[in-house]
């Protein structure tokens, strides 16, 4: 079960890096965001109880993300929820710069997905919402063989009480530049700097 806070990004699902994250076109607030997303979510005819929105906003009683708190360094959002048809579905976002935005994304594609099985495609919402849920294991050789965060980070054992949160961040950026698919890395190279940046920020809590 994937947690509300902080983020849980599925295992092996590739982030964008912050320098290519962007302002979105949305004019939408975190309330009507929230919202949108949880009734596309009912519509959809997820069950009660299996819905989580993960991200580093912290939340209300109800487990849904406050709206009048300061946005975190890292506005992912990940998407959990299962139906009678689909059980243990996830769809993430973090292409906009602010959480509410990427919430608001989301609900967005779930709603364009539903519009395309009303208009009788129903095939193609039905391979989506399959799609959503075939969460690529991380790859096997990085967890059998999992290096060092500091190793990762390209950092010596010795130099660990020299660093600081805000170097961990610039060596993470720089080296994702390299790491994404999209700049002729590899999922393998990203799953496994996004593990090590998770346990560096561990180590300097």
């Amino acid at each position: 079960m994937a947690d509300a806070y902080p983020l849980c990004w599925p295992d092996g699902w590739v982030r964008t890096p912050a320098s290519k994250r962007r302002r979105s076109p949305y004019k939408t607030s975190p309330e009507k965001a929230t919202s949108h997303l949880v009734a596309e979510l009912r519509r959809l005819g997820a069950l009660r109880g299996t819905v989580i929105i993960s991200s580093n906003v912290p939340l209300r009683r109800d487990g849904l993300p406050y709206s009048n708190v300061r946005a975190p360094d890292d506005p992912g959002v990940a998407v959990y929820w299962s139906t009678n048809v689909f059980k243990d579905r996830s769809i993430v976002c973090d292409k906009w710069d602010k959480a509410h935005d990427n919430i608001h994304a989301i609900g967005l594609a779930i709603a364009a997905l539903r519009a395309i099985d009303r208009a009788g495609a129903g095939q193609v919402s039905d391979r989506a919402f399959s799609a959503f849920g075939a969460l690529p294991a991380s790859p096997a050789s990085a967890v059998a063989k999992a290096r060092p965060w500091w190793e990762v980070l390209g950092f010596a054992q010795g130099m660990l009480g020299s660093l600081s949160k805000e170097v961990i961040d610039a060596r993470y950026r720089e080296l994702a530049r390299k790491a994404h698919p999209d700049q002729g890395g590899s999922t393998v190279a990203m799953t496994e700097l996004n593990l090590a940046y998770t346990q560096a920020k561990e180590h300097f809590k």
